[in-house]
């Protein structure tokens, strides 16, 4: 299972905070990297940090973007230090852990970590179907990169360790390139009969995923959803010939 839960860390601006990544990953068993738009890649700072660990780097995934990074998962984490303007599905780190473990049984799953400065913006942290949020000290909460990470992959060891009173998902999630093109499709159809306005789209999309993620759709469940959108689109262009 933990062969299946990806760590991702976005634009990362210190080598150093790779290295100790991982090397907070490898303690905890966790040995999946994947690294979007590094500032830099991984060097000799990363090398020394990483102490022992220097596997779990050699074997990073380096690519551009988010989208790349998540492909084929099926369930989505986001770090998040802080509220939002639109409100999310929260977890702590436990309750993030015993998710992360119990639906990585049947699939690939991602955790995401932002900048050093100022974390996920708020694109990026659609894209996850839950963040997860460390109730740290509110007069200093600050943490660096690596010890939350550390902290994260704690609990995700511990509901390892239990996994066996978690079963096994029995209906499969959708994967995220699925739910991607569900939205490129409601989005389209919700603007061809005229109920987005394209030129002041406004935020339905972002409250319509907000939506859809508190939900989680299973994969039978989201091919129903497109199924309808298909029959709209249908009638949609009847009308217009």
């Amino acid at each position: 299972m933990l062969d299946n839960i990806r760590i991702i860390l976005v634009n990362t601006s210190h080598t150093g905070n790779i290295g100790s990544t991982a090397r907070a990953m490898k303690t905890m068993g966790l040995s999946k990297l994947w690294l979007v738009d590094p500032v830099n890649e991984p060097d000799s700072h990363a090398s020394a940090l990483a102490a022992g660990a220097t596997d779990v780097l050699g074997n990073a995934k380096i690519v551009k973007t988010l989208d790349e990074a998540i492909a084929g998962c099926r369930l989505v984490v986001a770090a998040s230090a802080r509220s939002r303007t639109l409100s999310w599905p929260v977890m702590d780190p436990r309750e993030s852990g015993i998710k992360l473990v119990q639906e990585s049984q049947t699939g690939e799953v991602a955790l995401i970590f932002g900048r050093e400065n100022n974390g996920l913006s708020n694109e990026e942290l659609q894209k996850a179907n839950f963040h997860a949020i460390i109730p740290a000290n509110p007069d200093y909460s600050s943490l660096n990169l690596a010890a939350a990470v550390q902290t994260l992959c704690y609990e995700v060891r511990m509901a390892y360790l239990q996994e066996h009173q978690y079963p096994e998902q029995e209906e499969p999630y959708p994967l995220t390139d699925d739910v991607e093109r569900f939205y490129t499709h409601l989005e389209q159809t919700l603007t061809d009969i005229d109920f987005i306005v394209k030129n002041h789209p406004g935020q339905v999309m972002a409250k319509l995923r907000r939506l859809f993620n508190r939900a989680r759709p299973e994969a039978q469940e989201l091919n129903i959803l497109r199924g309808m959108l298909a029959s709209v689109d249908k009638l949609s262009k009847n009308k217009d010939s």
